[in-house]
């Protein structure tokens, strides 16, 4: 196979050498949600079909009982709004079944009152007009309390007991009726407001608020959502359906929190409070304008262009030992077009350099230039998949790269203090201008780092927190501002790490690359029938309804993780370091990684849909025989080649990983110990722009530790980095002679982010800090402690894990993730045997009851005098610890020798 595919690599006369990747640039356009009716289309299972009728049943049975007749559109405005009220009534009935009833009615409602329509359109319209009535009347308020009910009920010993070995899809019924209601209320006002719709407007303002305000019982809704996650997880209520619960939860968060553009306003506002100049580069629309590409040719390859006859040889014993198959066929055409342009051209190196780059790869395009006009029409500069490569005109090509370099503050006094130390001998601490003495190319070079120096908004907040930390009596607090990410940061800091840990949990057990007969839970409980299928087409429709229950879980959950981070990244960057360091001790790092190991261009390019079963085409009209006819017939009309769903969860997971490793040196070396290179070039054959430049920067940032070799065998790649990722001026990533790398200042810069986070928690909310600090773990929660007090372990364990992806701090799984410490999964290590046997000693020599939790005695002492009430309080020592004290003397201080060195 391998020979024939390179015989008719030469046999074809191509000259483009994207034409020979695994296939065209997707033209997919990232944005915060997929279209409306795909959304709602994505909260039912295939499996679920059979429940459609029994709304409809329900409805009617309900009509027939207040004598009407069973047409909702036959009813004026005044009838309608009587019926809705008489349904919430029934709701707060005690009779199971009636409550029920009335739920599904509602339920049908809320779906457009498909039963009556016979197009998609008019199903639209109907749930339109019908959630305005539903909303305003209090519907919402009313199936929360129902969807209290349904959690205390589920949580009961009891149930649990009975329920807990063989869950199906019957299990949990009413509560899918229930989530289905609200998420069907908050995605219908969510679309609406991003339309600007006028009749939409005051409502959906209102629905924003109550959304971001507690409930009658003290919760948020988003965290009463995550504790349902975190009961899932620890195995209180197996039953709970996850896909719904997350899909709810992202839809609450992205309403209550806003999307992309609330978070660029949101971030130029925070800035210019601060006298920061409003960002005027939006990495989500530069990349618009970028051009998905293979990278350049290596010098290598330019080389043995100069001799045709061995190339064939050359790059067929090169292939044996490459990850890309398509690398082949690449170079093959590759060293045809040069070779000809070198016999050609004769020795003028400098234009065939050009032009092989420009062969190679296809450069940033520059909005402002002629190619805006098609850039407006096609977001990504993709050619049409239906037209010929050659119908494509030829694009006009800037010569500058797509960002403006930056440069840091700690990047120009690094600079100076070299140059000063060079040429004078001397360094000036603090001293941030003076070039006295300088020769003047350290001069221009000064100003021309000046010119593009970077404030970030996050440097001012760190600022200002060392500014209170070391003058906290003289140094003015800004007013906590209520904002929703505020708000929701005080509602989940007491239970962060539970939460993070269950989301972890359930990403895994939905990753494709996660084995079922080593997960932990279940999730596909509301997914598996009662009776499973007898015929090949029911079991491969069950078949494509589990993959697809998988990609959707793992598109909500890596969408509510990315939206968390850079809501609390731009609140303030310490609430962002705190949720992200719980990330990375719950082993997020390796589980994103090995979600990205596996073929990553058929997970892009995998299509688990059966549109004739997708809601409301399941329901309107007549409906054909489901047969193998039919599985084809749907997969062919999708007119893209790509799966939106799995492309979205890709990128949202490329950023967490981005935002979770960027100027952690400690972090970037478990990128590095987790062999993570071979895996994230492996994705760069994803043909899209924002992907490979996601991919790039995680690969720009272990360069320096990757080594000659891997520089030196991968210059595509390093080209393709340069090309696209943007510049930091004095960052030395190519070569690895950055002063930063030093391997001994890896747990130190860790620890001492550590301090500074519990620090801020610990004064601006002391108590929420304490449960976190204190009970963390009690109780059904299944995370059990805080993974802050952990984190050293945390580190060194993952780092010494080599080519496993083991840790041993409340990891997210068995599966080589997780870890006994927290609870969280199976397969780590074994420390909580330890940790309960210093915990008895400590109990032992008194130290028990109110004395500080590990996490405050392990930071530094003036972090927190002055902010907690632990240096006032007094110890009572018991009559234990008094009269063994000098055995304690003995055997702890004088007779335990240190070894400093080792130490």
């Amino acid at each position: 196979m391998m020979l024939s595919s390179i015989n008719n690599s030469f046999e074809q006369d191509t000259h483009d050498v994207d034409a020979n990747c695994d296939g065209p640039d997707l033209d997919f356009v990232y944005s915060d949600v997929d279209s409306y009716q795909n959304e709602i289309a994505e909260l039912y299972s295939y499996t679920e079909y059979s429940e459609f009728q029994s709304n409809v049943k329900a409805f009617e049975d309900q009509m027939e009982l207040y004598d009407l007749p069973p047409n909702w559109q036959k009813q004026d405005s005044a009838s309608q709004r009587s019926i809705v009220m008489k349904l919430i009534d029934q709701l707060e009935v005690s009779n199971r079944t009636l409550r029920m009833q009335a739920a599904r009615c509602i339920l049908y409602l809320a779906q457009g009152c498909w039963a009556e329509v016979q197009s998609d359109e008019e199903q639209h319209q109907n749930t339109r007009d019908n959630v305005i009535v539903l909303y305003e009347l209090g519907v919402f308020s009313s199936f929360i309390d129902l969807l209290n009910m349904e959690i205390e009920s589920a949580c009961s010993p009891d149930i649990v007991a009975v329920k807990i070995t063989n869950v199906t899809l019957v299990d949990s019924t009413d509560i899918r009726v229930i989530l289905s209601v609200l998420y069907i209320i908050t995605e219908t006002i969510r679309d609406e407001r991003e339309k600007a719709s006028e009749d939409y407007k005051d409502l959906a303002e209102s629905f924003v608020q109550e959304i971001n305000s507690p409930l009658p019982d003290g919760e948020l809704l988003a965290v009463k959502l995550l504790g349902m996650i975190t009961r899932f997880c620890s195995g209180a209520a197996p039953q709970f359906p996850m896909k719904k619960v997350v899909l709810l939860l992202w839809k609450v968060s992205l309403l209550g929190l806003g999307g992309m553009d609330v978070l660029k306003n949101l971030k130029n506002e925070y800035r210019l409070k601060v006298g920061l100049d409003p960002i005027t580069e939006d990495t989500l629309e530069v990349t618009k304008c970028m051009r998905a590409s293979s990278p350049p040719a290596t010098a290598t390859d330019i080389l043995e262009n100069q001799y045709p006859k061995r190339n064939f040889k050359r790059s067929l014993m090169k292939q044996r030992f490459l990850d890309e198959p398509e690398q082949i066929d690449m170079e093959m055409s590759g060293n045809e077009g040069s070779g000809n342009a070198n016999n050609s051209g004769g020795n003028n190196g400098g234009s065939n350099g050009e032009e092989e780059l420009l062969q190679y790869y296809r450069p940033f395009d520059d909005p402002s230039s002629s190619a805006s006009t098609t850039a407006t029409a096609n977001p990504n500069n993709q050619p049409s998949l239906t037209a010929p490569l050659a119908a494509v005109p030829p694009v006009q090509i800037t010569a500058r790269l797509p960002w403006t370099p930056k440069v840091r503050q700690k990047d120009i006094d690094q600079f100076l203090d070299i140059s000063r130390n060079k040429f004078i001998g001397y360094s000036l601490i603090g001293d941030h201008e003076s070039l006295a003495g300088l020769p003047q190319p350290i001069h221009e070079g000064f100003k021309t780092l000046q010119r593009h120096m970077y404030m970030s908004l996050a440097d001012m907040q760190i600022k200002k927190e060392e500014d209170i930390a070391r003058n906290p009596i003289s140094t003015h607090e800004d007013e906590i501002k209520l904002t929703p990410a505020e708000i929701l940061y005080q509602a989940i800091l007491p239970n962060l790490p539970q939460y993070m840990i269950a989301l972890l949990k359930v990403l895994l057990a939905a990753s494709p690359t996660s084995k079922s007969k080593t997960e932990s839970i279940n999730i596909m409980a509301d997914v598996l029938p009662k009776k499973m299928p007898l015929t090949a087409t029911q079991s491969t429709k069950l078949t494509v309804d589990m993959g697809r229950h998988k990609e959707i879980i793992v598109k909500a959950v890596s969408a509510i993780i990315l939206l968390y981070l850079k809501h609390f990244k731009i609140n303030h960057v310490y609430q962002f370091e705190f949720m992200s360091q719980h990330l990375v001790f719950a082993n997020c790092i390796p589980l994103v990684l090995k979600f990205f190991n596996q073929t990553i261009t058929e997970y892009v390019n995998t299509k688990n849909n059966i549109p004739l079963l997708d809601f409301p085409s399941c329901v309107i009209g007549e409906q054909p025989d489901l047969s193998g006819d039919s599985f084809v017939y749907g997969a062919d009309m999708s007119d893209k080649p790509y799966s939106w769903r799995n492309v979205f969860s890709c990128i949202n997971l490329l950023r967490i990983l981005n935002k979770l490793i960027k100027w952690k040196h400690s972090r970037v070396m478990m990128l590095v110990v987790f062999k993570s290179a071979p895996i994230l070039k492996k994705t760069l054959k994803v043909r899209h722009a924002m992907m490979q430049l996601y991919v790039l920067k995680l690969l720009k940032m272990q360069t320096k530790y990757l080594g000659r070799q891997w520089r030196k065998s991968n210059m595509k790649t390093m080209s393709a980095i340069y090309s696209k990722v943007r510049h930091r001026l004095n960052d030395d990533w190519a070569f690895g002679n950055d002063l930063e790398s030093r391997p001994w200042d890896f747990q130190a810069e860790e620890c001492t982010l550590r301090a500074c986070v519990d620090r801020f928690n610990l004064r601006r909310y002391p108590e929420a800090t304490q449960k976190c600090g204190a009970g963390g773990g009690s109780g059904n929660n299944g995370g059990g402690g805080t993974a802050a007090q952990n984190a050293e372990n945390s580190q060194q364990s993952n780092m010494n894990a080599g080519n496993g992806y083991g840790g041993n701090n409340g990891g997210a799984d068995s599966n080589g993730y997780g870890g006994n410490n927290g609870g969280g999964g199976g397969g780590g290590g074994n420390n909580s045997g330890n940790n309960q046997q210093q915990q008895q000693q400590l109990n032992d020599y008194g130290v028990e009851g109110g004395f500080p939790s590990d996490e405050i005695l392990t930071h530094s002492d003036f972090a927190f005098f002055g902010h907690s009430g632990w240096w006032d309080r007094k110890v009572e020592l018991t009559d234990y610890f008094k009269a063994n004290y000098a055995v304690w003397l003995e055997e702890e201080v004088y007779n335990s020798q240190t070894d400093w060195d080792a130490l």
